[in-house]
């Protein structure tokens, strides 16, 4: 019998805009219209019968990284422990859907991390993931100010029914955490993402079907939709997407619209594809020593 799990990504623009540093703007309601707007997404993929449902980075706000201010702090949360986690949790004991949350932490000694929580279908919290490859740079990807490096390594979740990892935007351009969770049996790589249009969009559509050939696995790409204010720092352009382990992409999103993706994920092709293709195999971990050299 075919191993298939039914999987969905949610892509998705800002219910309410912020206002510029300086006025007030009730981060409060931004973040609250986007918790209950992906709540209704989330029940309605897993009535098309979702069994594991991601969401996009960040997905309670805006990505305020267009911006350096300390007014966005208050929006992280402690996890598992923090309400929208917590609020997650008890959705996905009621839907029976396993969740990828992605959202702003705050950790020990009030350090900032920009995290996923991912809860199993019965609600049970499984473990988080950091964001282990921090950028910062011209034009608005200012994450360094916001985020410490993740301290948590390239964990495999074990959903009972599959196995998964998760890369968070930025992590997909490093190659070697997302061989790591597959040498440690990840299946399906969720990556979720904030990507603006321009020279990505030609990235966007070969990385992570690199990844998932170089790795023999599924990969599933979020990207959020829109233009935030008052930053207007580009047009997030969607089109979040599944590829299986041969690289080819099996399910697409729209570039402008609020959408899930769903895709019907026949696991047995991993086996197939890594006896066609054996580059775990033919690996020679003897040579790459100068990797963590430098």
């Amino acid at each position: 019998m075919a191993r298939v799990v039914r999987s969905s990504l949610i892509q998705a623009s800002c219910v309410v805009q912020a206002s510029a540093e300086g006025v007030e703007a009730s981060l409060a309601e931004i973040k609250q219209a986007m918790v209950d707007k992906h709540v209704a997404m989330i029940r309605t993929a897993a009535a098309d019968g979702a069994q594991v449902v991601c969401l996009q980075e960040i997905f309670s706000g805006p990505y305020f990284c267009a911006e350096q201010t300390t007014r966005w702090h208050v929006l992280a949360e402690r996890i598992p422990d923090g309400p929208t986690v917590q609020r997650m949790m008890r959705l996905a004991a009621e839907l029976g859907v396993a969740l990828v949350v992605p959202i702003y932490e705050v950790g020990e000694g009030e350090a900032f991390y920009n995290s996923a929580a991912v809860i199993g279908r019965d609600g049970a919290f499984l473990g988080t993931y950091r964001k282990a490859h921090i950028p910062h740079a011209a034009p608005g990807f200012w994450e360094k100010f916001y985020f410490r490096p993740g301290d948590l390594g390239f964990p495999v979740f074990d959903l009972g029914f599959c196995k998964i990892g998760v890369y968070l935007c930025y992590d997909r351009h490093f190659p070697e955490g997302a061989r790591v969770m597959g040498l440690n049996g990840a299946e399906i790589l969720f990556n979720p993402s904030a990507v603006i249009a321009g020279p990505n969009d030609f990235v966007w559509k070969i990385e992570q079907p690199a990844l998932a050939v170089a790795n023999g696995f599924f990969v599933g790409s979020v990207n959020r939709v829109g233009t935030e204010e008052p930053w207007k720092l580009g047009q997030f352009f969607g089109q979040s997407y599944f590829c299986n382990p041969r690289g080819k992409v099996i399910a697409e999103g729209s570039r402008d619209a609020d959408e899930i993706v769903t895709a019907d994920l026949d696991l047995d092709l991993i086996t197939e594809v890594r006896r066609s293709w054996p580059f775990n195999r033919d690996r020679r971990p003897d040579l790459y020593g100068d990797l963590v050299k430098r």
